[in-house]
């Protein structure tokens, strides 16, 4: 079961590795959402921590239809990102109408040979079932982070279960993320059968995107995970 915890700062994703998370998603401004970190940071975290790192790549939050000079940006920054060491990438681009921009996507696709994790983007699209078939055309995309297209995937249990139905046995991971408590997690994993969770505010200080990355929740997220599993080693849940 992969745990995977947002990060902001150094000591975040130090906190992050200690309490048990298999890999952590670098961003900046959480509060919008989550931004393209500095590279800097970048570098710095890839040095300090043994795990896998994400870096995000999104130039802005005004909305995730890019012009061809965000385009230019995000070129950039992959192409940093990769040269600092990350072992995925982290983004999405939308369309005006918000379906996915599969012109802009097939050019930050070919811009790196990373992974990527097409980000909650996907949130935007209304028909995320027939999205999903789109993306499993990529074999570079190998998670879709999304919280079923609700304000909180506590809320979307059965679109992410269905999700989560469609990707089983092929090379995409439903990423299931915002609005997840750690009271919730167990239940929720089991109502979904999801194989990942990405964690946010679930693991900071008071809750708020603001709070540091707390070790002691995360390793709590990490044993409720864990017990899941032993429970049930095919999964968080069934297709029944």
């Amino acid at each position: 079961m992969l745990l995977e915890v947002i990060a902001t700062t150094l000591q975040d994703a130090l906190r992050a590795e200690a309490g048990g998370a298999d890999r952590i998603e670098l961003v900046a401004d959480l509060q919008q959402g989550g931004l393209t970190p500095d590279i800097e940071l970048v570098k710095e975290i890839i040095t300090a921590v043994k795990i896998p790192v994400h870096v995000m790549i999104r130039p802005h939050a005004r909305s995730f239809h890019m012009s061809e000079a965000d385009i230019a940006t995000m070129l950039t920054s992959i192409e940093s990102a990769e040269q600092a060491g990350a072992s995925a990438l982290v983004l999405g681009v939308l369309t005006p109408d918000r379906k996915i921009d599969r012109h802009n996507l097939d050019i930050l696709l070919a811009a790196s040979s990373l992974p990527v994790t097409f980000h909650r983007a996907f949130d935007e699209i209304k028909q995320q079932t027939e999205a999903l078939s789109l993306l499993l055309s990529y074999q570079q995309i190998q998670s879709v982070l999304t919280s079923g297209g609700a304000a909180s995937a506590l809320h979307a249990v059965e679109q992410i279960r269905l999700l989560t139905a469609l990707t089983r046995g092929s090379h995409v991971n439903i990423l299931p993320g915002g609005g997840l408590t750690l009271d919730s997690l167990t239940s929720f994993v089991q109502g979904t059968g999801v194989q990942s969770v990405h964690l946010g505010t679930a693991v900071r200080e008071n809750g708020t995107v603001s709070g540091a990355v707390e070790e002691e929740k995360v390793r709590k997220a990490r044993i409720m995970l864990d017990e899941i599993i032993q429970v049930n080693p095919e999964g968080g849940g069934s297709d029944e």
